[in-house]
């Protein structure tokens, strides 16, 4: 695993750990639903961290006799789990924060709830940045999809924050509204997580910049006349592309074949690629 990325994965589970113990205490210590949720919340973080430094270890793993064309499938898989999860929990935190809408609890007043959440908007504000830089340059997707929970998880910590000023104003029932919108930011990172890692899992096409970019590649090595057949999918979170060339039919099989190995070549030093098989047809 490259040592940035390996870095990224471990700042992000230190960092989840670090504000869970926070929340968790100024949690408990003034009964407020919605900073329990935010607790909640970063519990699921640290699920995540966890699980993504594992993929992001795996999909580095050689291909092997069982794995013929790597592990790439395990980011995208392990992002799609954390989406899952974020569902659940989500449901949970509802629940609760209802009950405390029909019947609100007495919240303790407690400074240090205002320090910890404002410090929670600020950390994971740096986070996200540091995370989506990383993961973009990596093109990790169980990174950005990281990146995505820390910016949503700045708009949760606003949530409670609010909602726990309004509560000591005397608008109790405000509490458990805020719980129900920090869960509903927790389904909207599922959401997004889910709905970006499904393509990988389900071997979407590349997009047409990206076609593009492999169609100049092909024509632009000499020999090639033209071209058909171009088909793309996802393997994890690299493509695997399939191209018919078109060459002389006066040239020699070698020819041909040097040919169909430039074209690859070409292609596969595309960070988006991982895989080329080109067909040769002569005309």
């Amino acid at each position: 695993m490259p040592q940035r990325l390996n870095r990224a994965t471990n700042l992000g589970l230190v960092v989840n750990i670090f504000l869970f113990v926070l929340k968790a205490i100024v949690g408990l210590m003034s009964n407020s639903i919605a900073v329990i949720s935010e607790s909640v919340n970063s519990l699921t973080d640290i699920i995540s961290s966890i699980a993504i430094k594992y993929s992001v270890k795996i999909s580095g793993k050689q291909p092997d006799d069982d794995h013929h064309f790597g592990h790439h499938a395990a980011q995208p898989l392990a992002a799609f789990i954390v989406s899952v999860f974020a569902f659940v929990v989500g449901i949970n935190i509802i629940e609760e924060s209802i009950k405390r809408i029909i019947a609100p609890e007495k919240i303790n007043e407690v400074p240090a709830v205002y320090v910890v959440l404002a410090l929670t908007m600020l950390i994971k504000i740096a986070l996200n940045r540091y995370q989506l830089r990383i993961g973009k340059m990596y093109s990790s997707p169980a990174l950005k999809a990281a990146a995505v929970d820390s910016l949503n998880d700045v708009l949760t910590s606003v949530i409670a924050l609010l909602g726990v000023l309004f509560t000591t104003l005397g608008f109790k029932f405000l509490d458990g509204i805020a719980g129900v919108l920090v869960a509903f930011f927790i389904f909207k990172t599922g959401y997004e997580v889910g709905r970006e890692n499904i393509d990988y899992l389900m071997g979407r096409a590349a997009d047409s910049a990206i076609t593009a970019r492999i169609i100049q590649k092909a024509i632009s090595v000499n020999g090639v006349k033209g071209f058909h057949d171009l088909r793309s999918h996802y393997v994890g979170d690299k493509f695997h592309v399939e191209i018919h060339i078109e060459v002389d039919k006066n040239s020699s099989t070698v020819d041909s074949h040097n040919i169909g190995d430039q074209v690859r070549d070409v292609i596969e030093d595309m960070d988006e690629i991982q895989k080329v098989f080109v067909h040769i047809d002569p005309v």
